[in-house]
């Protein structure tokens, strides 16, 4: 009954920093704010939670990851591939290999691999928490897209490297040579193994599908257990369950694309997800708040081992953490853009150099949060003799440490820095758009045809049939005519009153229906009906 007592108060928590975040005069991130409330909680209550490194592990890194890389815009990470490769596995190692032999010459009771994993978990960025800082103040499209690139690669990148260190913790032991190629079984297999689970569930889905019908649920159930099942076999084959994860995440927009699913399965897997995500995330924060005041006994014991007794050490290691993070961050943004720039004049390509704000931006940008909280909080609690695992309180502080000092630092620069910056200049994709609904309407104009004819045949009475064909088919050829010529400011004007008096009717719509259903005029059940068609052309004409 605690747990699901516990379970409760942090989902309660979750929420209320949703509504506090939005309400407060002044803009502090929701991140933030679930970190205070966590903090609250764990010094007012006796609730305390005893986290499992695995449990934890698998409960919340597979759906992120997973989601994570369905949802990235694909063309936008390919278009920028060689800056994303660089940021997230280049910044990732050199991160892990320098920042971790400066810990361990920082704090020499902190041993070198200890200190290899503390490294690898705060490499990863985490662009939930920069979208919620920068909510308003927006961010450049292009700039966010290599973020989320960055930040789906080196989540991976750098919980993998976590796991060397920690088996090299564990074993004494490391080899350059056999951890190279264990690299490579690792994230090879882990990427294969995520791909072909999802293949193979989405294919056996769509096959039950055609035959028997589609439920809904059933079908939202399955998409929520493919990363666990990704995850699980990776790892009982000993790859990489993260990237299995995230392979399964990232082939799940090719399945979805060849293998159709019906709308308002669509629809409510998206609800469902969206809601997954919001409360994942918000959970490790509020856990990381917490965690904080029992974190904060075990740290401050272990920086008296290493000959200090004053808690200011621990800010100072923090302090110089999150400089060395941002040095390291900085140099190696200003490296990437100078060899993006470089590539361009090469092949002939006109480029203009950046704005050194959006070398800082970038550098700022790289936000730690909830994998970072969720990697370290994987640390092992013992050796394999039995002994407690060493530093690992110390570890986990200094990484909480870390996520709340680059949070508070980006919330100051962000906005500042974002203001007015744009980001080199992007082809239009509106001719595309316009394109793929020509050529959409056209596919429908003769698909009714067919159907015209068909009916006509079966039935006769072809003139009843020809004037329903016709009244759909002329809201086609609107839109074709639409889009096939040159747009002009005036047609641009017309479109948007267009759907602005649209959204006006489908409000007074919404208005007529309540007031009958309050009025008892029409019955729950048809209320309930017209109110989501309503919602339908809502989303349609907003989006």
């Amino acid at each position: 009954m605690e747990a699901v007592s516990v379970v409760l108060i942090l989902l309660l928590a979750v929420v209320v920093s949703g509504g506090i975040s939005r309400v407060l005069p002044i803009s502090l991130p929701t991140p933030l704010v679930q970190i205070l409330l966590g903090a609250v909680i764990g010094l007012s209550t006796s609730y305390r939670v005893e986290l499992d490194p695995e449990l934890f592990l698998l409960l919340f890194l597979p759906p992120l990851l997973f989601l994570d890389g369905w949802r990235i815009p694909k063309d936008e990470l390919l278009k920028d591939i060689p800056t994303v490769v660089e940021l997230a596995l280049g910044l990732v190692l050199i991160t892990v290999v320098g920042m971790g032999v400066f810990i361990h010459w920082m704090i020499p009771a902190m041993p070198l691999t200890v200190a290899f994993a503390l490294a690898a978990v705060v490499s990863p960025t985490d662009p939930i928490a920069v979208s919620a800082i920068a909510a308003r103040v927006p961010i450049p499209k292009r700039m966010m897209h290599i973020l989320e690139g960055e930040s789906l690669l080196n989540d991976a990148s750098g919980l993998v490297c976590l796991r060397f260190a920690v088996a090299a913790s564990l074993t004494g032991t490391f080899s350059a040579g056999a951890a190279a190629l264990n690299f490579v079984w690792v994230a090879g297999a882990g990427l294969v193994l995520g791909v072909a689970v999802t293949l193979a569930v989405t294919g056996a889905k769509s096959w039950f599908n055609r035959r028997w019908g589609e439920d809904p649920g059933s079908q939202i159930l399955v998409s929520l257990l493919i990363p666990f099942g990704a995850y699980l076999l990776a790892e009982h084959l000993h790859a990489s369950g993260i990237l299995a994860a995230v392979g399964a995440g990232v082939t799940m927009t090719f399945a979805e694309i060849s293998r159709q699913t019906l709308a308002v399965t669509r629809m409510r897997r998206n609800s469902v997800w969206d809601t997954i995500q919001f409360a994942l995330n918000g959970i490790i924060f509020v856990l990381l708040g917490e965690q904080l005041p029992a974190i904060l006994a075990g740290a401050k014991h272990t920086v008296v081992v290493t000959g200090h007794g004053s808690a200011w050490w621990l800010a100072a290691y923090v302090a110089a953490i999150v400089a060395g993070l941002a040095i390291l961050r900085f140099v190696w943004v200003w490296m990437s853009l100078r060899l993006t720039i470089h590539r361009k004049r090469y092949r002939g390509d006109a480029m203009v150099t950046p704005d050194w704000r959006l070398v800082a931006a970038m550098s700022f940008a790289g936000v730690r949060g909830a994998i970072t909280l969720a990697g370290v909080l994987t640390l092992p609690l013992a050796l394999d003799d039995g002994t407690p695992f060493p530093a690992r309180d110390l570890a986990i502080f200094l990484a909480a440490g870390v996520i709340i000092v680059s949070l508070v630092l980006a919330s100051i620069a962000l906005p500042a820095l974002l203001k007015g910056l744009a980001m080199p200049s992007e082809p239009s994709k509106q001719a595309e758009e316009d394109a793929a609904r020509v050529a959409a309407a056209e596919a429908a104009i003769r698909a009714i045809e067919r159907r015209q004819h068909e009916l006509a045949e079966d039935h006769g009475n072809a003139d009843r049939y020809a004037v329903a064909g016709a009244r759909i088919m002329d809201l086609y050829r609107e839109r074709i005519e639409s889009r096939s010529q040159e747009p002009t400011d005036a047609s641009r004007i017309e479109e948007r009153l267009a759907r602005e008096y649209r959204l006006i009717g489908v409000k007074a719509e919404r208005i007529a229906i309540r007031d009958l259903a309050l009025a008892r005029k029409i019955g729950s059940a048809t209320a309930q009906k017209l109110t989501r068609e309503l919602d339908l052309s809502e989303a349609r004409f907003r989006g």
